[in-house]
């Protein structure tokens, strides 16, 4: 059984930085995509950044030049990197990642900027 677990997030301040990590266990393949989602409350999940098992990435237009996206393969790890967080990024935050065609999601992580 595949499970994807979050790690990170948490309370910072305004232009503060955070770091999330999500493992996917339980699988003998490597994830072709891996990425963060998040959803704010009210609102509906929307994407955050993907990464390939190639490495191409693929970035939300409101979190470029902030965010960044990485993985190790080899763990099949996916980690995001967040600096100058806003207000407006505070959200819970998923994990997800497809293997052999199989979308998987983690529990959820929350992320909190304070003005």
């Amino acid at each position: 059984q595949v499970q994807l677990v979050e790690s990170g997030g948490g309370l910072v301040q305004a232009g503060g930085s955070l770091r999330v990590s999500c493992a996917a266990s339980g699988s003998l393949y490597i994830a072709t995509i891996m990425g963060w989602y998040r959803q704010a409350p009210g609102n509906e999940r929307e994407l955050v950044a993907t990464i390939s098992s190639g490495g191409n990435r693929n970035y939300a237009d409101s979190v470029k030049g902030r965010f960044t996206i990485s993985r190790d393969n080899a763990k099949n790890t996916v980690y995001l990197q967040m600096n100058s967080l806003k207000p407006e990024d505070t959200a819970v935050y998923y994990c997800h990642a497809m293997i052999l065609g199989v979308a998987y999601w983690g529990k959820g992580t929350l992320v909190s900027a304070s003005s």
